[in-house]
């Protein structure tokens, strides 16, 4: 099994993903998000690339629905939610669905429509993600969603904790790109410690999104691995 990165949005080629499993990370904040309202009971989450678009399924949805998502890290205007994950509660998420866009992760996830499985990972459910990953005895690659196309310190270090967790599980063969992720993080098991260092993290932090960073670095606190057929995101079975 033979495991790959693709470091933004911006960098997803349909050869790079066709015939594999791939695995969208935006730890901070898109895929922690979307993870965070499966596990509540959200019956369904539609990524989507622009306002206007969730504005228009919006109207099909009715009361049933929830806008969430932003732009430039702050909640889009006329949204009901942020791209706050502590804002996703099982008293608002369950059984509605929940449309989301994001400047980056709704983005890498429509991007990822030529693979054979498109997951949803975040460090939240980082090793259930790896098992789910390894179960299916397919070559993977681990989409990191970046900042703004460009590299990001974060979903990076995620890619290298779920690698750790999938060598834990069966022999894998790394590009040097993994392989980088998983000695990186290796080094740097503390999450937080390395990636306060990065350009994203302080733009969050300085807008006070504090307990948002702290929600996020959780390693493992739940087995829920989202799944994208391609229309919707729900649970995976």
């Amino acid at each position: 099994m033979k495991v790959d990165i693709i470091i933004s949005a911006d960098y997803i080629e349909q050869d790079k993903i066709k015939g594999k499993n791939t695995l969208v990370i935006d730890m901070l904040r898109a895929t922690s998000v979307i993870t965070t309202a499966v596990m509540n009971g959200c019956r369904r989450v539609i990524p989507v690339l622009t306002v206007e678009r969730a504005l228009e399924l919006a109207q099909l949805y009715k009361e049933d629905c929830i806008l969430g998502g932003e732009r430039k890290a702050l909640k889009i205007q006329g949204f009901h939610c942020s791209n706050s994950p502590l804002e996703y509660t099982k008293e608002l998420v369950k059984d509605r669905t929940l449309i989301i866009s994001t400047t980056n992760g709704t983005r890498a996830i429509q991007g990822c429509k030529g693979a054979d499985a498109i997951f949803i990972g975040c460090l939240l459910n980082g090793r259930a993600s790896a098992e789910r990953l390894a179960a299916l005895e397919k070559d993977i690659v681990i989409v990191n969603a970046g900042t703004y196309g460009e590299f990001s310190m974060d979903d990076f270090i995620c890619s290298g904790y779920i690698i750790k967790c999938l060598k834990d599980i069966v022999p894998i063969e790394m590009t040097d790109l993994a392989y980088t992720a998983y000695h990186t993080y290796n080094l740097h098991s503390d999450i937080t410690s390395f990636i306060c260092n990065g350009r994203h993290y302080n733009v969050l932090k300085d807008l006070g999104f504090t307990r948002d960073l702290e929600y996020c670095c959780q390693k493992d606190i739940t087995r829920v691995v989202p799944y994208f057929n391609g229309e919707y995101i729900t649970i995976d079975n």
